[in-house]
């Protein structure tokens, strides 16, 4: 009897997503380990954090930990002995609460980066004592996760958009443009005077969103543009926003405006990419 195939539902994601932010959060594993269990292990060296995480052969979560980061930027490691410690101390971390080795792992790009940063993001992990069993861009490990066959994924990173679209389980379409968080914090930085370290900080403080929201508006605005031109020539609904850089009040609603259709976001969309990547781990 075969087992029916998933489809892409919110509801099924935001499951998901809230099991491993609890993971995150607390430093366990998700349960008691089976002895020589084969792990799905995923790596995203993302511009702001690199996220650890690790899935059974079921693809449910197991283990998740993440580290704040300055080692990527738009998309490009720029610190590579950084990536590396910081990798090898979430490893490390993982395999303690685990109680067992992590052999291999999967990575990230994002598209159009090219295959000497594919390259990198494997030496990293290489560096970090795993096997790179594949290096995949970002939208379309968020899609993986998602279990989208038709529809756009837009990865709204530290550094730069990515946007992936699919048609019956075929990649159509996939491009990156350099705006992201990053430009979001710069844009903040601007407007109060003050250091981009300061204003990074500033943007993540969810109290301070409803201020914040209205000096980064013409960001996300831009982000949607980029979006509705790409949908333009390859339009495939539903369309899903993910990445940390989403985590506005009116980011979607700001969005959708924009592209002149609505868009989702699932819950905790900083990890939708992350799960997404560790399910390529064969």
């Amino acid at each position: 009897m075969q087992t029916a195939k998933k489809q892409w539902t919110l509801d099924t994601a935001n499951q998901t997503l809230r099991k491993f932010a609890k993971l995150v959060n607390g430093d366990k594993a998700a349960r008691k380990l089976h002895k020589d269990e084969t792990l799905k292990v995923g790596v995203d060296l993302g511009t702001s954090s690199i996220v650890l995480t690790v899935l059974d052969q079921n693809d449910q979560p197991l283990y998740g930990a993440f580290e704040y980061a300055k080692v990527v930027r738009d998309g490009i490691v720029v610190d590579y002995i950084g990536s590396i410690q910081i990798l090898k101390r979430l490893k490390a971390q993982a395999e303690t609460v685990l109680g067992q080795t992590l052999t291999s792992a999967c990575g990230a790009i994002p598209p159009g980066t090219g295959e000497n940063s594919a390259k990198v993001v494997a030496n990293v992990i290489e560096a970090a004592e795993m096997e790179a069993k594949e290096i995949v861009d970002e939208p379309t490990a968020a899609a993986k996760f998602l279990h989208l066959a038709t529809g756009t994924v837009v990865d709204i990173g530290g550094g730069t958009t990515g946007i992936s679209v699919f048609k019956q389980k075929r990649l159509v379409k996939v491009i990156d443009e350099p705006t992201g968080g990053s430009h979001m914090t710069l844009v903040l930085a601007g407007y109060h005077h003050i250091p981009a370290d300061d204003a990074e900080l500033m943007k993540r403080d969810p109290k301070k969103d409803s201020a914040n929201f209205p000096i980064i508006r013409p960001v996300v605005e831009k982000m949607a543009t980029i979006t509705k031109n790409v949908m333009a020539t390859q339009l495939a609904e539903p369309v899903i926003v993910v990445g940390g850089a989403t985590n506005f009040k009116d980011f979607v609603a700001t969005f959708s405006h924009t592209l002149g259709r609505a868009a989702q976001k699932p819950e905790f969309p900083q990890f939708v990419t992350p799960l997404g990547i560790a399910m390529y781990d064969k």
